[in-house]
């Protein structure tokens, strides 16, 4: 829970030092929130915490918030030059990646669903903003645009699936729905299925996997380089680490359902996506 805090004040620090105008500081207290976010990671390593049933900081999801943290502050360790031509919004930009960090790192640690989708619209929320950032131009407010729709559309199918699987196991903790299932194994119900098809195709939207990567091409091609940036790499770890949490632990009962139209899924964003 510190490595979320900590990148939320980071976050807010860098938004009211931007209303000052205190621009050069930005970089270094991003840079010193995101090494002490960091420095959390490291202390926290085999501690297996969890947060009143809601979010588990393990070490799954403790390396995949380094991988994420790390590739942010590279990303921003790019930004001097990036800004050096377009110092508009800076501020924002910060603000608004830090945010969708906190998103991330929700994303990779959650332990209950509605975590899941909390953190994934953290995230999402921030990336709409950030892909339209630049109001004037009218190629970044169309992927801004396109991108909201997609998300909105893909959150729909994965409230729906979250819905039905909570129908099916009355809960909407991973744990449970895991020991319903190996108790199960025999007889569950229909509606589980559908709820599972519902969540990997919302998942899929979310980060892009073909066949529903339709979306990307506009939207990346219309974001700052930046964004596009993060958005092609951070974002993509954190959406294949709720992936595996998902499918490789809760619901690794059912692996014999799931595991061809993921492998589906897998070959055709290799070879199309």
């Amino acid at each position: 829970m510190n490595i979320i805090i900590t990148i939320a004040v980071t976050a807010l620090v860098v938004l009211y030092a931007g209303l000052f105008k205190a621009k050069k500081a930005l970089l270094p207290i991003t840079i010193i929130g995101l090494l002490t976010a960091l420095g959390f990671v490291a202390v926290s390593w085999n501690s297996d915490q969890v947060y009143y049933g809601m979010m588990q900081m393990d070490n799954f999801a403790l390396a995949f918030s380094a991988i994420t943290i790390l590739g942010t502050l590279f990303i921003f360790l790019l930004t001097q030059n990036y800004f050096a031509k377009d110092s508009e919004n800076i501020a924002e930009y910060f603000t608004l990646i830090l945010f969708s960090l906190v998103g991330i790192v929700i994303m990779v640690s959650y332990k209950n669903m509605s975590m899941l989708f909390i953190g994934l619209e953290i995230m999402s929320v921030s990336l709409y903003i950030l892909a339209g950032i630049r109001k004037s131009n009218f190629s970044s407010n169309e992927a801004s645009l396109k991108y909201f729709l997609m998300g909105a559309f893909s959150t729909g199918f994965l409230l729906f699936g979250i819905t039905l699987i909570y129908g099916a196991t009355g809960s909407f903790d991973l744990d449970a729905i895991n020991r319903h299932l190996v108790g199960n194994h025999t007889s569950i119900s229909p509606m589980f299925y559908s709820g599972l098809i519902l969540m990997m195709i919302g998942l899929s939207f979310k980060i892009g996997a073909a066949p529903f990567h339709f979306w990307v091409p506009d939207v990346y091609e219309g974001s700052p380089t930046l964004i596009t940036t993060f958005m092609s790499t951070v974002v993509k770890t954190a959406g294949f680490a709720a992936f595996l949490r998902l499918f490789a632990d809760t619901l690794a009962p059912l692996h014999d359902f799931w595991m061809p139209p993921m492998m589906v899924i897998v070959c055709l964003t290799l070879l199309i996506g």
